[in-house]
């Protein structure tokens, strides 16, 4: 798998995937978000990644999100900042269950950190218990929860600096 930063010919393939897993278990998208407004702002900050097998296919994807809301959320550590959040991470169903959203996660981190980011932090609906699962068997804290766009979610917070050593 190659992770890169998905460039502006990326833009079909990657709202396509985002519509594929719309009302798949867990997931609380809808058919306008992600949409080509998150997208169009993710590229122009160079903040979307994405996720290729061998032959070139669109395995997931992952963002850096700048959501002033999320931000003064009050619960994120004040000697971890500054911090960055991972968002909208999606992988395709076919590539489900075989570690790829670890990978994803790992690279968006390392991401992060290159930017000089002290810490990552995210939210995770309180309903996704696959993706709550997974990053308790990453390490991640917990540090508060909110009701955010008609959603209950948990606040999600990890020291970039042990990444490399629990990712």
């Amino acid at each position: 798998m190659q992770f890169k930063a998905a460039t502006r010919e990326d833009r079909g393939e990657i709202l396509s995937l985002y519509r594929s897993l719309v009302g798949t278990e867990y997931c609380a998208w809808t058919e306008t978000y992600p949409g080509e407004t998150e997208v169009e702002s993710d590229l122009s900050r160079e903040a979307l990644f994405c996720m290729r097998d061998r032959d070139g296919t669109l395995a997931g994807v992952i963002s850096i999100d700048q959501d002033e809301e999320i931000e003064k959320l009050p619960c994120w550590t004040e000697a971890l900042q500054p911090s960055g959040e991972l968002s909208r991470l999606g992988v395709k169903e076919a590539y489900q269950n075989r570690g790829l959203a670890r990978e994803l996660l790992r690279c968006g981190m390392e991401e992060l950190r290159r930017r000089g980011c002290k810490s990552v932090h995210f939210l995770v609906c309180k309903t996704n218990r696959k993706a709550i699962r997974s990053y308790e068997k990453l390490h991640f804290q917990i540090v508060g929860e909110c009701r955010l766009f008609g959603e209950d979610w948990w606040c999600y917070e990890k020291a970039l600096a042990e990444t490399a050593d629990r990712a």
